[in-house]
């Protein structure tokens, strides 16, 4: 097995290549500098040089709100730079992996989604997101569509560091109160993958560290994880507005996991112990 991870200088490409070392598997990790997603004939030439039987592709545009004005942009990297990739892969017969988000449905109601509930993003990431699943499906067979949600890992900004960072600055944050998902430790993702690609348990699957939370409980957890006292303020989202339509819910059901034989990840409060921990 050899494996190509697109988006490694990202929080779950970074981590899928170390995972894939410690695994002994042959693997290498590219990003922008190596060759541009949008172009390709560039993608073309680099992957059948390294000729790898799986691609992961980590490599996305995921700056929500921006990407509401960079919608040319978001629609290039998401949609062509997906597109681009497919072909790739349909043409030397490796096996793809394409990262998705809970932002592919319309973010109502209380219940976890399902992975064939039918899809209606309220946001150009979302949308593009949505059209990369699209493509990926209508290309290949042999390849595994993994949503997710709420990242955060070593090698990139996300919300626990800024709440830490946040917390160690300010006396009291605010937080939005009225929005549910699962936080997602992207060493545990990671390690899902791995265990994903030497199967050919190909298909639509949802990955998230157990339990769900607001953002308000999350950002409690992590002031009490990291020792600080900072006093975390509910808001609504109504309260709190931005430019992208922001789901409450992002709950996703990892039944599918399960009924294919795959582990669920350990709970959100576990991994957050751990991510601190690795922060130092």
């Amino acid at each position: 097995m050899k494996v190509l991870v697109t988006g490694f200088n990202g929080q779950l490409g970074f981590d899928v290549i170390k995972v894939l070392k410690t695994r002994g598997i042959l693997s290498k990790g590219v990003d922008i500098a190596d060759f541009d997603l949008t172009d390709s004939e560039a993608v073309s030439q680099y992957i059948r040089k390294y000729a790898p039987t799986v691609v992961v592709h980590c490599a996305a545009y995921t700056a929500v709100d921006k990407s509401e004005e960079d919608k040319d942009v978001c629609y290039a990297v998401n949609v062509t730079g997906t597109e681009n990739i497919a072909r790739i892969c349909k043409e030397i017969h490796a096996k793809m992996v394409y990262i998705s988000t809970d932002y592919v449905f319309n973010g109502e109601g209380d219940r976890p989604f399902e992975v064939n509930d039918p899809k209606a993003p309220k946001s150009q990431y979302g949308l593009t997101k949505s059209r990369g699943e699209d493509i990926v499906r209508e290309y290949l067979s042999e390849y595994f569509i993994v949503r997710t949600a709420w990242a955060f890992g070593i090698n990139g900004n996300n919300f626990v560091k800024t709440m830490i960072k946040l917390g160690q600055e300010k006396e009291e944050v605010t937080v939005v109160n009225d929005q549910y998902g699962s936080p997602t430790y992207t060493v545990d993702f990671a390690c899902l993958l791995c265990d994903m690609i030497v199967t050919d348990k190909y298909g639509i699957y949802h990955a998230t560290n157990e339990g769900y939370c607001s953002w308000y409980d999350f950002a409690c957890a992590i002031m009490n994880a990291a020792g600080l006292t900072s006093r975390v303020i509910p808001v609504t989202s109504e309260q709190y507005p931005s430019k992208a339509v922001r789901p409450k819910n992002s709950r996703l059901s990892k039944d599918s996991l399960e009924q294919a034989g795959f582990n669920r990840l350990p709970t959100w409060q576990d991994a957050l112990k751990r991510y601190v921990e690795e922060l130092g």
